[in-house]
């Protein structure tokens, strides 16, 4: 699919299909990053908490949010980075959390407008129960058409 900077549309937007967090996602992301720390390992000092049980990682559900997202491959456009990355809520073990995202801003490049510009999409992670956990901008960099 190839959909340059002229083809996106503010207010286009798609959902995904929702994804369980598991015991095993949290395990695993520990692993790869190196955060052990005990409100995403430790069962039963959880317990003692104000949330009585284990948190995923900020890190994992901005991962799981973003992949959720990436079903088809658009080779004019890349990823420039995210934006006004927030947690509101906690997402625990056996959670489903489902990614929206909706194209909010299209701008020229500062230094190359004529080969890129820049779209802005806002991604809402929801969860079951249709609470917000987490809001953020995927910048996209993107080809123009020639």
């Amino acid at each position: 699919m190839i959909l340059y900077w002229e083809d996106y549309e503010i207010g286009s937007s798609r959902t995904s299909s929702g994804r369980t967090i598991t015991e095993a996602d949290i395990v695993l992301h520990a692993g790869q990053t190196g955060d052990f720390y005990p409100h995403h390992m430790d069962a039963e000092w959880c317990k003692t908490q104000a949330f009585g049980q284990r948190v995923a990682h900020g890190t994992l559900i901005l991962s799981v949010g973003v992949g959720a997202l990436a079903g088809e491959i658009n080779e004019a456009a890349f990823s420039y980075g995210y934006d006004k990355v927030r947690f509101i809520s906690p997402v625990f073990i056996g959670d489903t959390i489902t990614s929206r995202a909706e194209i909010v801003v299209k701008r020229e490049h500062a230094k190359k407008p004529e080969q890129y510009g820049i779209v802005d999409e806002q991604v809402t992670v929801v969860n079951q129960r249709g609470e917000t956990v987490l809001a953020f901008v995927h910048v996209y960099l993107v080809e123009k058409s020639k």
